[in-house]
């Protein structure tokens, strides 16, 4: 039965992989490099988004979501950059932002294409967890957490610090 299930499934044009993939998951981004981000990958996993701006007083948190992102990659935790200028402080295209992001403070976790993170404009992840949350992005390093499942989404603003308690303590649990 499973394999014709897999058979119908696949003929439909609907990979078994998506036919699983929660609501919350079924997007796919290009990251600053042009290499496809399927969000279904990470719905077993804590991750962690951020929408990023290179001209912000609170850039410096780069620093820490690389260390953040370090330590616990192995452990299962996804970080994503959303890099955005919906606050005027993200003028740069998207090699710009990588080359910005990698030179200075060496970011290695996934960096997708600049995208709107508010209003009607948002990318369609971001009006899903906008929704789910009651929280729009104030500000840059607007900070989502989406516990493994999509169980529970949290939002922290731009002062709440990646590596905070408030953040690692909902993290923590989650990790293999």
């Amino acid at each position: 039965m499973r394999s014709f299930i897999l058979m119908f499934l696949t003929l439909g044009g609907v990979s078994m992989a998506e036919a699983e993939c929660l609501p919350l998951y079924q997007h796919q981004f290009k990251t600053l490099q042009g290499q496809t981000v399927d969000f279904c990958q990470f719905q077993d996993k804590p991750v962690l988004i951020v929408n990023t701006a290179s001209k912000c007083g609170f850039t410096p948190q780069f620093e820490a979501l690389e260390a953040m992102y370090e330590q616990y990659k192995d452990k299962g935790l996804v970080v994503i950059g959303f890099p955005s200028n919906d606050f005027r402080q993200e003028p740069g295209n998207n090699k710009q932002i990588g080359d910005f992001c990698k030179l200075t403070y060496s970011v290695k976790f996934p960096m997708v294409e600049k995208s709107s993170v508010t209003g009607s404009g948002a990318n369609p992840l971001y009006q899903q967890l906008i929704k789910q949350t009651g929280q729009a992005p104030q500000w840059n390093f607007y900070k989502y957490l989406i516990l493994p499942g999509g169980q529970k989404v949290y939002s922290f603003n731009s002062m709440t610090r990646p590596e905070s308690e408030e953040i690692l303590g909902k993290i923590k649990p989650h990790l293999k």
